[in-house]
């Protein structure tokens, strides 16, 4: 059985995330996953544009899946969650949750490819930040 970190991001849902109805249009639950995504990186140590300077490399979304389970509302304080799954060469794979008082909203899987920033073509994870994610995932 894999022990994986879970690294958590709180969110609040302001008006303009939401629809006519106060409900988050489903849209925005993808700008709430990439804001804990970033911050993620940046626990780890990493900044994107300093990835970008240093290694050359970015990070983008090879693919995902999503399953919306309930809605969150107008004001409503959510968690979400990224729990690294996999690490390739080239990519991760991560899950991702959105809880509102551990309730879950939203769960989500997906595939990040790493990148040439000038190029964007698939290049392997650089070294240093490879080793930053081995501990999130422990296996």
């Amino acid at each position: 059985m894999s022990t994986h970190t879970i690294f958590t991001w709180p969110v609040r849902a302001y008006y303009e995330d939401t629809d006519a109805g106060g409900v988050v249009y489903h849209s925005n639950y993808l700008n709430f996953m990439e804001r804990a995504r970033t911050e993620w990186l940046r626990a780890l140590g990493f900044e994107q544009p300093q990835m970008k300077a240093d290694f050359g490399v970015i990070i983008v979304v090879h693919s995902l899946s999503v399953e919306f389970k309930s809605p969150a509302y107008f004001n409503d304080l959510l968690d979400v969650h990224c729990k690294l799954i996999k690490i390739g060469r080239g990519s991760i794979e991560m899950e991702q949750k959105i809880m509102r008082d551990h309730h879950l909203l939203i769960k989500a899987e997906i595939k990040l490819a790493f990148v040439n920033a000038d190029t964007f073509k698939p290049l392997a994870i650089p070294a240093a930040i490879k080793v930053a994610m081995l501990p999130k995932l422990a296996g």
